[in-house]
């Protein structure tokens, strides 16, 4: 993972890509400077990324689908390995644009884009076998230009929160504990705070599955989001601990899928997100990091509503004496349920 101080062929890869992409105004050198650092810190802050100026595998996939206009491949629908990229999400928004719903436009080119891709197809005339090729961009460029200002999933998202509010027994939910090998301490407090989730779910007749059991868990973002998908679950609720340098952070924070600077986000992931903002701060008492947008794998790849919860920092002696007392994984645990059982109820 390359970072400031770091030489070499992976740093020249990931400067020639920013430089790419404008970030930088030189793509020659190996070395990770400060100019480097600060153009990594501006497009992982630009994609809703974790800002830690540290090339992972999520920011060095995000470099990789930057790269892609619409036009630049053709596309088309894997299941089980979807393509990513900038240019399915330019697609995606045409797609709303033009009334033929695609769903959010997160980059991810899945079922509900699929879909929106073949009717359109079907209405000019197409063959409508859902590969995004040469005369279907030409059919985009023409009606483009005649039609604008339609959102269709602005206007399918309300109308998706009003479909999960039937009540909480009918309903497919995946808890998802935070795993971290190296942090076994925050592991296993998420994983026994997402059995006792489990618990007062199934006790309330929600079907529930767990992406962590004792002795396997599932090891990326994106396997565990295939898992959720797969399902056909109505909701997904990641749980962690926090862990950083400083002793000061503290408190509980959600985020929901969300570009940043007011783009592409959902909107029942939001709504639930507060939900559980709102329960937990109210019966913790624990500081009130607010709900906020992110781009993250486990976000964008669910075709459900999701949320991940910090339920407190472990490197913050008041947060780690409350989370450590088995009465307060109790009390995080209600707190979790009684938000998705609020998110569900009928109106």
């Amino acid at each position: 993972m390359p970072r400031r101080g770091d030489t070499g062929a992976a740093v020249a890869e990931v400067r020639a890509r920013l430089a790419h992409l404008g970030y930088l105004n030189s793509a020659l050198g190996q070395d990770f400077d400060e100019d480097l650092d600060r153009a990594v810190r501006t497009f992982q802050q630009e994609r809703g990324l974790t800002v830690d100026g540290i090339v992972g595998t999520d920011t060095f996939r995000r470099l990789d689908e930057a790269r892609w206009r619409l036009g630049d491949r053709v596309l088309r629908y894997v299941p089980g390995h979807l393509m990513t990229g900038d240019d399915i999400t330019e697609l995606q928004k045409r797609l709303n644009q033009l009334g033929f719903d695609a769903g959010r436009a997160d980059g991810a080119f899945g079922p509900d884009t699929d879909s929106a891709v073949r009717e359109f197809q079907r209405s000019v005339g197409e063959n409508a076998d859902g590969t995004c090729g040469p005369e279907t961009f030409r059919s985009f460029e023409r009606l483009v230009r005649t039609v604008s200002g339609g959102n269709a999933a602005r206007l399918r998202d309300p109308l998706a929160v009003t479909a999960l509010q039937t009540g909480i027994a009918d309903k497919v939910v995946v808890i998802d504990p935070g795993f971290d090998e190296d942090d076994p301490q925050a592991s296993e407090i998420a994983r026994a705070i997402a059995v006792r989730v489990e618990g007062r779910l199934a006790a309330l007749g929600t079907q529930v599955f767990l992406t962590r059991a004792l002795e396997s868990s599932l090891p990326t973002d994106t396997s565990r989001a295939d898992f959720a998908n797969r399902t056909n679950a109505d909701l997904m609720i990641s749980i962690h601990c926090d862990r950083v340098a400083s002793p000061l952070p503290n408190g509980i924070a959600t985020f929901y899928f969300g570009e940043p600077d007011d783009g592409a986000f959902s909107y029942a992931g939001r709504a639930l997100a507060e939900q559980l903002q709102v329960e937990l701060c109210a019966r913790t008492r624990m500081h009130n990091n607010r709900s906020h947008p992110r781009t993250w794998d486990l976000l964008r790849m669910t075709r459900m509503p999701t949320v991940r919860v910090d339920v407190g920092y472990l490197s913050n002696p008041d947060d780690c004496s409350r989370l450590l007392r088995i009465e307060h994984q109790d009390i995080v645990a209600a707190g979790v349920a009684a938000a998705i059982s609020r998110f569900c109820m009928p109106i």
